[in-house]
């Protein structure tokens, strides 16, 4: 029975990748899908309007070209036909993101396509529009004539599907992999032995739902509360989970572990099913809804895509956030600025505030009474520890507002008897009411720097003589104070941005964020490693054609924890 938490966590994880472009103007058959899909269901994301999957393919498809010979030796190795199978879809996937009309065409895929995730409870459901389903049975045959996996035949409902059977023969618990079409929607899910015989007919959108995903206006409130273009939409239910580990039959995923729990003999969930646990756990899941995401913008060609995500952990707790937002600190411009540099990170926090608001938020956990058996062992671990010891650290750092540091460019030279590090353009910064000060208290703890005077928007010093690097390297750090910010830098272009950052003044704009340019991190080595005449790396190969750009932040607003990140692909042009 493990193998059936194990499968569909699989795929649950695997929802990450789906997300969603839907508008207000949804087409009637995502209307009819949306009315087979239950409110209760705790994981939902979707492509409601057509993605173009081909272009963004055609845009992607030289990141995921190259992969290790050993990236499936596992399941190479394996005499299970069930892995061979899996083996044989994998490989078939990977060798079809050649491009994008590959991918389309091995798969029967429209070049715009809608798609669904979600789940009846523990059970994932997959929902792709088709445009040749003969290629998907071409796919399967080829995985089942390769491993020896063969499937069985079914019907319900007049509706046909392969159903291929992932536990052992004998097995008391079962689990099936099943795949049909219909209307030209292909289906992916599971059945099992621990759910009702009605949820395959949900699955396959043969069975009513009388509380559906269309009538119950959940999309419209999370697009109205978080402002969503409409481009992407998709969310955890946590009040539908708290419910199912807290019941017996609250909804339907409670009543699939409850019937787990039978065929198992031992309920896993027996100590929080409990009238207290219920209303206490209940009610802390309240004051943390939901995880909701989506695209908040969205431009695909065949040459490049760009792509704008957002997550959000709810919350309605107001004290919390507003602990968490009063810690936010000071990130510069140059991190921010994701085609600027090789890599950058910056750290936001206000280390004045950061004890009196985790003291707030610690607070705010031991305040309730809680009857809960599992919260009260909570409360007693969190009760001989206090976020207050951190005060004798953060003393020191009195005014730091944020810490960064950027890679802003970097080569090797072409001496091919000797290939070295020619140059490194870099930055370090320390953001504060009064850098000086700070630097002048730690000087007395380091010795090699109590010869160093440094001035507000000073001339640079040089430090050279504590990185005793060949001078062949080319790297010259130097220190400044510039506004108020403690600078490191390397180059001409990081002392550009040293200067820059002094006409940054300190403001609260976020917590964290990092960006990176894999084209500029790996076009240097790449052509390191060809100048040294040995064979390249194979993990340097495979990353040899990434043009990606990615940027990932972490903030605070009135909603809840924002997670937010820009993905842009550009792709290589033919002879390059």
């Amino acid at each position: 029975m493990k193998k059936v938490l194990i499968a569909a966590a699989v795929v649950a994880a695997g929802a990450a990748g789906y997300w969603v472009s839907q508008d207000k103007g949804a087409s009637g058959e995502a209307d009819l899908i949306l009315a087979s899909v239950p409110s209760d269901t705790p994981l939902f994301s979707a492509q409601l309007t057509p993605f173009p999957i081909k272009s963004y393919i055609n845009s992607v498809s030289q990141n995921y070209q190259a992969y290790g010979d050993d990236m499936f030796a596992e399941l190479e190795e394996s005499e299970d036909t069930r892995a061979k199978f899996m083996l044989s879809l994998t490989q078939t996937y990977m060798e079809s993101l050649e491009s994008g009309e590959k991918f389309v065409s091995t798969f029967g895929l429209p070049e715009k396509m809608r798609s669904y995730f979600y789940t009846l409870g523990l059970l994932p459901v997959i929902k792709l529009e088709m445009e040749e389903p003969k290629a998907v049975w071409a796919v399967l045959d080829k995985a089942e004539k390769e491993s020896g996996f063969t499937h069985e035949k079914k019907t319900v409902k007049g509706v046909e599907y392969r159903s291929y059977s992932m536990t052992d023969v004998g097995e008391t618990e079962t689990i099936d992999l099943l795949f049909a079409i219909a209307d030209g929607i292909l289906t992916v899910t599971f059945d099992s032995s621990f759910s009702q015989p009605e949820t395959l007919e949900t699955a396959l959108g043969l069975a009513p739902v009388a509380n559906s995903l269309a009538d119950s206006g959940i999309l419209n409130d999370i697009m109205k509360t978080h402002g969503f273009s409409g481009d992407g939409i998709g969310y955890l239910n946590h009040q539908e989970i708290v419910r199912a580990i807290t019941t017996k039959d609250g909804n339907q995923l409670a009543r699939q572990l409850t019937a787990f729990a039978e065929q198992e003999g031992e309920d896993p969930f027996a100590i929080v099913r409990s009238n207290e646990c219920h209303t206490e756990l209940s009610s802390i899941a309240a004051n943390w809804p939901r995880t909701v995401f989506g695209v908040n913008n969205l431009s695909i060609s065949d040459t490049k895509s760009h792509m704008e995500l957002e997550t959000i952990v709810e919350s309605k707790n107001k004290l919390v956030l507003d602990a968490l937002s009063s810690m936010r600190g000071f990130i510069p411009d140059y991190v921010s600025q994701s085609n600027s540099s090789v890599f950058s990170m910056g750290l936001g926090i206000d280390l004045n505030e950061l004890v009196p608001s985790l003291t707030s938020i610690w607070d705010d956990m031991l305040t309730p009474q809680y009857q809960c058996q599992v919260l009260q062992e909570m409360q007693g671990e969190m009760s001989g520890q206090s976020p207050a010891m951190l005060g004798m650290f953060t003393g020191m750092a009195n005014g730091v507002k944020g810490i960064a540091a950027s890679v802003i460019d970097y080569k090797f030279s072409d001496d091919q008897d000797n290939p070295a590090l020619e140059s490194v353009d870099a930055i370090i910064s320390l953001s504060a009411d009064n850098p000086s000060m700070l630097f002048n208290m730690v000087k007395p703890f380091a010795p090699e720097l109590a010869d160093i005077e440094l001035k507000d928007n000073g001339e640079p010093v040089d430090l050279s003589y504590l990185l005793p690097l060949p001078p062949e390297f080319g790297v010259k750090p130097k220190m400044a104070v510039k506004g108020n910010h403690l600078v490191i830098f390397s180059g001409e272009e990081g002392e550009a941005k040293a200067e820059e950052l002094a006409a940054e003044t300190l403001k609260s704009n976020g917590l964290y964020t990092a960006t990176v340019d894999y084209g500029k991190m790996i076009t240097p080595l790449v052509a390191l490693a060809e100048l040294s005449g040995e064979p390249m790396p194979e993990e340097l190969a495979m990353m040899k054609d990434y043009n990606m750009q990615l940027k990932m932040s972490l903030d605070i607003n009135q909603q809840g924890i924002v997670f937010d990140s820009v993905v842009d692909n550009k792709a290589t042009p033919a002879g390059q």
